[in-house]
């Protein structure tokens, strides 16, 4: 496994290694071992799966209280995929940063906690996986603009009109958001 520093403290996008051959590929997604020595000693309790058409915007999310770690991936289609530090303490607090991870490339993002996070997809039937450190509660969550200028996102939306829930199209400004200490 392969780990590629971000911008962000403690956001970082993980290369697993493919085995591949005739018959198809063989990864290892998820090792307790090999990302305990990466730095990343995680428990999860929950894993997720979401299956979007092309230009669904999921983001972006975050929990606090209850803050959740996230390691993500794609396994059919693509995404690019997004996060904002919410971490007052953190050295990158406000910075944003993304990068596209598909069935493709094969790329795991690491998204520790206190971390806004949010996806775009970029194909339809894009099928979108994530382990979570913490459980979901909905009475926890908090919603980031995904459009805030002051985090300035680069979303790849030319030729995409973006589509959102109606959650999501109400998410508060940075400015007005709840953050980490």
């Amino acid at each position: 496994m392969e780990m590629i520093s971000t911008p962000i403290e403690g956001v970082v996008i993980l290369e697993p290694k493919v085995f591949g051959d005739e018959r198809g590929f063989f990864l290892e997604s998820w090792n307790a071992e090999t990302f305990a020595a990466l730095g990343i000693h995680e428990t999860f309790v929950q894993d997720n799966h979401s299956r979007s058409s092309r230009g669904v915007l999921r983001g972006m999310h975050y929990q606090l209280p209850g803050a959740q770690g996230k390691l993500v991936r794609v396994v059919a289609g693509a995404a690019y995929d997004a996060v904002v530090d919410m971490r007052r303490s953190s050295p990158s607090f406000g910075r944003s940063y993304g990068v596209e991870i598909s069935a493709a490339n094969k790329r795991m993002l690491w998204v520790p906690p206190g971390i806004a996070h949010g996806f775009l997809t970029l194909e339809d039937g894009t099928d979108f996986l994530y382990k979570c450190t913490a459980p979901y509660r909905p009475e926890y969550e908090q919603t980031l603009r995904w459009d805030d200028p002051t985090v300035a996102i680069a979303w790849p939306l030319e030729g995409i009109e973006p589509l959102l829930s109606a959650k999501d199209q109400a998410g508060r400004t940075f400015a007005e958001a709840v953050t980490f200490p």
